[in-house]
């Protein structure tokens, strides 16, 4: 079973510069998107064989999440039920027979980290409602989780140390939801790999690979057996970031 996510920085402009054929060639059952910036209505896309089910922020032109899936789920459902969280549209989780799907745009704790402490406050919420579902059946949780882990995902440590996205705050968050019982996958398989999944649309950053790998595949540990493939597909434009994969085994 393959899964994709992808922060698309806008799904009209992604569409426009070819996210229809990348969705077809990538060929997935479930294909996750972060960052689509819609609201109900403004784009009619749709793909044969699949069913979408959407996220919209209260703002417009801001956030928002979305799963095309080619399998029915049993429940869908939006946010992670606390209403402080729930009115940008950063969550969808299907529920599936044998897992549950999450897809997450973590807030970004902005310039100047003026958001942090609500981010902190997301991530403590956000992985009790993790743990919940974990508690009933495996999760995949995807996204962009807006933190490069450990000084392997980011080109320039030293000089983003204290930057959004690599704070000792957030790395220390993300520590703490994997030894709650999760696996980042790309790292679980490749231990030493450098690769990126976003990049500045400044000073050529993507030229020069001065990128951070902020966009994640992350399972409950019991699906470990399962792992087959995790995938960042550098290759592919149309955004910022670029979509990562995942593979498990039946």
């Amino acid at each position: 079973m393959k899964f994709v996510s992808w922060n698309v920085n806008g799904l009209r402009a992604c569409e426009s510069h070819g996210f229809s054929e990348v969705f077809r060639s990538l060929d997935a059952d479930f294909f996750c998107l972060q960052e689509t910036k819609m609201q109900a209505g403004q784009l009619d896309l749709q793909f044969e064989g699949y069913q979408s089910y959407w996220s919209y922020a209260d703002k417009k032109g801001y956030s928002g999440t979305a799963i095309f899936t080619r399998h029915q789920p049993l429940n869908v459902t939006y946010g992670i039920g606390i209403d402080v969280h729930d009115h940008e549209g950063r969550v969808v989780t299907l529920e599936m027979p044998d897992f549950f799907l999450v897809c997450c745009y973590t807030p970004n704790s902005q310039d100047g980290l003026k958001r942090l402490d609500y981010r902190m406050t997301w991530e403590n919420d956000f992985r009790a409602y993790l743990q919940c579902l974990d508690s009933k059946k495996p999760v995949i949780l995807c996204g962009d989780l807006n933190v490069a882990h450990e000084e392997i995902d980011i080109k320039n440590p030293k000089t983003n140390r204290h930057n959004a996205g690599f704070t000792d705050e957030e790395r220390a968050q993300f520590t703490t939801l994997l030894n709650s019982g999760f696996t980042d996958t790309f790292r679980y398989l490749y231990p030493e790999e450098v690769k990126y999944s976003w990049w500045s649309y400044r000073f050529q950053a993507r030229q020069k690979n001065a990128g951070w790998r902020i966009d994640y595949f992350v399972i409950s540990n019991r699906l470990r057996p399962q792992l087959s493939a995790a995938e960042i597909h550098t290759d592919i434009q149309g955004s910022d970031h670029c979509p990562v994969s995942l593979s498990l085994l039946p």
